[in-house]
């Protein structure tokens, strides 16, 4: 017997007590094609490479699988590794705390052993899923394993990037950490050419490649932070700054953190920092916070604010028939 029958045969025993909960050596045996006592050398071989098999003496006893002290190396059938692929896909969304993350590392390590016929399967699945969200930009997944492998394993990547301005640019990063805000997600990565931190959306990314160039760590802000000031702030016209009579923990519940930023301040009050291209559009959605509100920055959203109550007041008074307006000082 050859050391490559034997390894197939001992996957082959893993394979059937992962599909049942007990089996006898005798049904062990039948199914292998084997004697009882290679059955059970092939079990003490499993022990040997971590798995818990017990085994029950008697009538009605038999071998089990059962839990350890660690996790031994799991065998997965096609289908259950399309299973598999597809549920880490979805919890790398990160709406389970802490799952997102984790769930990348595991699909990484999926798609590495995974062959190409069952990504073609995955892919199938998610080219034919539809979610109940709005409309956000779709994220390959080969992507995001290609990036979860270039953050774990600290090489550089090289990608097309599609800027706001509409132009194509080679961009070469050593990155640390996707931050996913549930619609979009960004990587959080060293610009070699800019010599700084960036952030970079994924659904602009273009013909993205792992290289072999290995980076050392460096000191790094904070990926979440980074990232919410990034997507809060920069991109936007207008920036601003208001007081909110209101608990900090209150207000983070009613701004999702892609939208706006909140600090801590004293005496029940915190203070909203957030981003838009009209400030009317900031000054009706500060105003649906039901809260006191003081206008910190900057002086023209108290402008923006006056017209806003001013329309209000006009659509409420205005009768059936008549059309309410109001003209900008």
């Amino acid at each position: 017997m050859t050391v490559e029958a034997t390894t197939e045969r001992v996957l082959r025993l893993l394979g059937l007590l992962q599909r049942r909960l007990s089996w006898t050596a005798t049904e062990l045996a039948t199914e292998l094609l084997v004697t009882d006592r290679c059955v059970r050398r092939d079990v003490q071989r499993l022990r040997a490479l971590g798995y818990p098999v017990h085994a029950a003496p008697g009538v009605g006893g038999g071998y089990q699988l059962g839990a350890g002290t660690r996790l031994p190396p799991l065998l997965l059938d096609d289908e259950e590794a399309i299973a598999t692929a597809v549920s880490l896909r979805l919890a790398s969304g990160g709406t389970v705390a802490g799952a997102g993350e984790a769930a990348l590392r595991a699909l990484a390590k999926l798609d590495q052993v995974m062959p190409s016929r069952l990504r073609a399967e995955v892919r199938a699945v998610h080219g034919s899923t539809e979610t109940l969200i709005g409309p956000v930009p779709e994220i390959d997944a080969e992507l995001l394993v290609t990036l979860a492998r270039a953050c774990r394993d600290a090489v550089r990547v090289r990608f097309t990037y599609s800027g706001r301005d509409g132009g194509d640019r080679e961009r070469t990063v050593e990155p640390v950490r996707m931050v996913t805000t549930g619609r979009r997600w960004y990587l959080m990565a060293w610009d070699v050419e800019r010599d700084d931190w960036r952030t970079f959306r994924l659904d602009r990314m273009r013909t993205a490649v792992a290289t072999t160039w290995r980076f050392g760590a460096r000191e790094h802000p904070d990926p979440v932070a980074f990232v919410q000031r990034s997507v809060t702030e920069a991109p936007y016209r207008y920036l601003a700054r208001v007081r909110v009579h209101a608990p900090p923990d209150r207000v983070r519940e009613l701004v999702p953190p892609q939208v706006g930023r909140v600090e801590d301040d004293r005496d029940g009050w915190c203070v909203l920092v957030v981003g838009g291209e009209s400030l009317d559009w900031i000054a009706a959605h500060i105003a649906r916070l039901s809260y006191d509100v003081q206008v910190l920055e900057p002086p023209e959203l108290r402008e923006a604010a006056g017209l806003l109550a001013r329309r209000l007041a006009a659509m409420a008074s205005a009768a059936p028939g008549h059309t309410a307006s109001v003209r900008r000082m």
